[in-house]
């Protein structure tokens, strides 16, 4: 069945056009309500980013759920993994999020997390989908579905993300700067860190309905890295909207993304015995961090881009450690989803035992010089049937051997071709990334 709704990360768009409107938010709360009660139970968490269209999409989610019979515990603003992990310890029947993660205020979406707090199985979603075409009906009044406020769900998140820190350990004399992105971690994460014991500098802590993701957080992180070198600041941390994604800033002012903080925890954890076979990133993870890895004997395989994939294949294989270059660090002995806060927590950890900067654990590992170039297409084509295409690749990896890769990727939403060239000489990745993407112009133009 093809998908109309759905896509790698729930539901997603500008608000007010389709798919994005009250109407249809108000058909797919019936629909996954309809789902979920002729599974047998009655209760959905629902949790919010902090953008101003939240309070109309909240609602029109809780009305079309009741209309199923279906209960909501409205969690207000809460972070994408606080709903994974509170739909979890409720046994709800599901969880949703009412949040477009990094996009910009005029954007939102939905993400449904299961009972077990991951991503709703497919059948499931094709199921809602397949719903959306009938008519939408309402259940007798006597079973019409209710709703409430949680008001201790906060507290509850909290007190589980410091579970997850290292008993007896504590950030005293640490300095942090939190930027949560005037998204929904805005309150909870600095009093995660605080808590423990952090000297915590807020920024990206005051939200407006309109600021979210506005040049801050992890999708910004020059703002981060202004704020450590300021406040001479030991570490920087930086959320985006939803708080499912990290990017971390060192004292030096150097940006640490997903790939470096996978290899710091990786490391770590094969050094003390506690790592789980090996690391999953994806097609995007440079390949410095593959490098490494091999490098200390630990396994690495990639999947597809997105976290739904990384999360398909650490199951796959039994894993622990897997993520994304974005940001996306999962930990999957510790949570069922990205979670940056527990993933912040978890190089905290490792700082404080080993008593080394974060410049200093991640100076093993260096990046790729790695260049990303649109090529735009008229329709979506099979690159492999283009022989001109497959020649310049073949080239250029000889060029590169083993010492870098080429990546050619078909946007799923735009007519583009997206070509990714990386190796250890940035002038040489930078002037073969132009020749391939000229070769795939040339051939399908």
């Amino acid at each position: 069945m093809k998908r109309q709704f759905f896509g790698t990360d729930g539901i997603r768009g500008r608000v007010g056009v389709e798919p994005m409107t009250a109407a249809t938010v108000l058909k797919l709360g019936w629909a996954a309500g309809v789902v979920l009660a002729s599974q047998g139970n009655r209760e959905v968490i629902i949790g919010k980013d902090t953008r101003v269209s939240g309070y109309l999409f909240e609602a029109a989610l809780e009305a079309g759920l009741a209309s199923a019979g279906i209960n909501s515990r409205l969690l207000g603003p809460m972070p994408t993994p606080a709903v994974a992990y509170l739909t979890s310890t409720f046994r709800a029947a599901a969880g949703i999020v009412i949040s477009a993660s990094h996009n910009p205020y005029y954007d939102n979406g939905l993400k449904f997390f299961s009972t077990e707090g991951s991503k709703l199985p497919d059948e499931t979603e094709l199921e809602i989908e397949a719903l959306m075409s009938e008519p939408m009906t309402t259940v007798d009044s006597s079973d019409l579905g209710r709703a409430r406020r949680m008001d201790d769900a906060a507290g509850r998140y909290i007190e589980f993300c410091k579970s997850t820190f290292p008993s007896g350990l504590r950030l005293t004399g640490m300095k942090i700067v939190v930027d949560s992105a005037n998204g929904a971690a805005y309150d909870i994460a600095s009093r995660v860190f605080e808590e423990l014991g952090a000297d915590v500098i807020a920024v990206g802590a005051e939200p407006n309905g309109l600021n979210i993701n506005k040049d801050c957080g992890a999708t910004a992180p020059d703002n981060l890295r202004a704020h450590v070198l300021l406040q001479r600041a030991d570490v920087g941390i930086a959320l985006d909207g939803d708080g499912d994604r990290i990017i971390m800033v060192d004292h030096r002012g150097e940006i640490v993304d997903g790939d470096e903080i996978l290899y710091v925890l990786a490391r770590a954890r094969k050094s003390a015995g506690q790592l789980k076979g090996g690391v999953v990133g994806t097609l995007m993870t440079n390949l410095a961090l593959e490098h490494a890895l091999t490098a200390i004997d630990v396994p690495f395989e990639r999947a597809g881009v997105g976290d739904r994939y990384v999360m398909e294949k650490l199951r796959e294989r039994d894993w622990d450690l897997g993520g994304e270059n974005s940001g996306h660090v999962i930990c999957l002995d510790r949570v069922t989803t990205g979670d940056a806060i527990v993933a912040a927590l978890a190089v905290l950890a490792v700082m404080k035992e080993s008593g080394e900067s974060l410049s200093s654990l991640r100076t093993d590992m260096k990046l790729y010089p790695q260049v990303l170039v649109n090529v735009p297409i008229r329709e979506r084509v099979n690159l492999d049937d283009h022989s001109t295409i497959q020649d310049a690749v073949n080239k250029a990896e000889e060029k590169l051997g083993t010492e870098g890769r080429i990546l050619l990727r078909p946007s799923g939403t735009e007519p583009l071709v997206r070509v990714m060239v990386e190796g250890r000489v940035a002038n040489d990745v930078e002037a073969i990334c132009h020749q391939v993407a000229r070769a795939v112009g040339d051939a399908l133009e």
